[in-house]
């Protein structure tokens, strides 16, 4: 991910989704945690994004859009209001009818279950860091802390809103397909760089 920042700084390379699936971790944004993560057993790693913690985990669907804001005016909110916007339109592919809550950031079911969680970083107005959409993930481990300093009995996945088992396979091409809409890219398969594995990338 930084490597991309570094590169779309540079100019070698054009706006990029990172779509991953990571191991069991919680990862603790700029504005920290209550302590739970680090009591929660699993580990804990503290990141540049914004946001409180997180987990990350199988099951999950993490994007991390690689965006220059120079050529969208350099408007931040914007930006997150537009990754929610591909999340919501994914998952309505699905049934699951999601939105926005006003001063919660992020994408909720019903105004109360929390489905994704964003977070973001800019560096230099290129952006990283990003979404964690909740596919099939055990939902048990967000009761180990405050995830996004909410209840962790808020959270909520694709799966658990459809009463059934679903794969990232099946989520994947939806998200690619919104965001391409929204952000006017092409779709480019790129190979996993070492010490990582991207399941897609979506390039400008």
């Amino acid at each position: 991910m930084r490597e991309q920042v570094a590169a779309r700084r540079r100019g070698e390379v054009d706006d990029t989704l990172l779509l991953v699936e990571h191991p069991p971790v919680i990862t603790v944004g700029v504005e920290g945690d209550d302590g739970g993560a680090a009591a929660s057993g699993l580990e804990v790693v503290r990141v540049e994004r914004g946001g409180h913690a997180t987990y990350h985990g199988p099951g999950q669907l993490v994007g991390y859009p690689i965006v220059d804001l120079e050529r969208r005016a350099r408007d931040v909110r914007r930006f997150v209001r537009d990754l929610e916007a591909v999340l919501v339109e994914a998952l309505a592919g699905f049934g699951v009818a999601a939105g926005h809550l006003s001063g919660q950031p992020g994408v909720w079911v019903g105004g109360e279950r929390k489905i994704a969680s964003i977070g973001i970083a800019v560096d230099h107005w290129v952006t990283f860091h990003g979404f964690a959409l909740n596919v099939d993930p055990d939902l048990a481990a967000f009761s180990r802390f405050r995830p996004c300093g909410l209840d962790g009995r808020r959270m909520t996945s694709i799966a658990r809103e459809l009463g059934r088992p679903v794969g990232l396979g099946e989520v994947r091409p939806r998200v690619v397909e919104a965001w391409l809409a929204r952000f006017s890219a092409p779709y480019v398969p790129t190979p996993p760089p070492p010490g990582s594995a991207p399941v897609a990338s979506a390039r400008a």
